[in-house]
């Protein structure tokens, strides 16, 4: 009796599926990733930004992918929003850390301008270098 269960289910499966009738299909739309790599200089006690375009509403990753000297220096990292010249960061969308491979930020965000910024968090001694990586909508 159990394997006419199986083969009860793959029968039945078969027959509604042969009928004449089709239900509609939706497509989900998929949101092309954008790769932008930024890189400068901090200085102590500051901080270096960089601007992007979000083309839809979506994830956005933030990962520090180089900060020297020393290799191991703690850096801030943010996603803000551009006000002039400088990066207002959202509330929430920043993180101390050293440089990694894996994103250290991520959060979904609407379509528009953004900023990511780098910043010195107390722990430099000397002006640092880095790269960031923002993949974005």
């Amino acid at each position: 009796m159990k394997t006419l269960v199986p083969f009860a289910l793959i029968v039945a499966v078969t027959a509604a599926a042969c009928t004449g009738t089709s239900s509609p299909s939706t497509t989900t739309p998929t949101t092309t990733q954008a790769t932008e790599t930024f890189s400068g200089t901090v200085p102590v006690k500051g901080s270096d930004a960089h601007n992007f375009s979000v083309a839809a509403a979506g994830t956005v990753t933030v990962t520090l992918t180089v900060a020297s000297p020393p290799d191991s220096v703690v850096m801030g990292v943010g996603i803000g929003t551009p006000t002039g010249s400088s990066c207002a960061l959202l509330t929430g969308a920043s993180v101390n850390t050293a440089a990694g491979t894996t994103a250290q930020l991520s959060g979904v965000v609407t379509a528009g301008a953004l900023c990511v910024q780098v910043y010195d968090v107390g722990s430099q001694t000397s002006a640092v270098s880095y790269t960031v990586t923002v993949v974005h909508p």
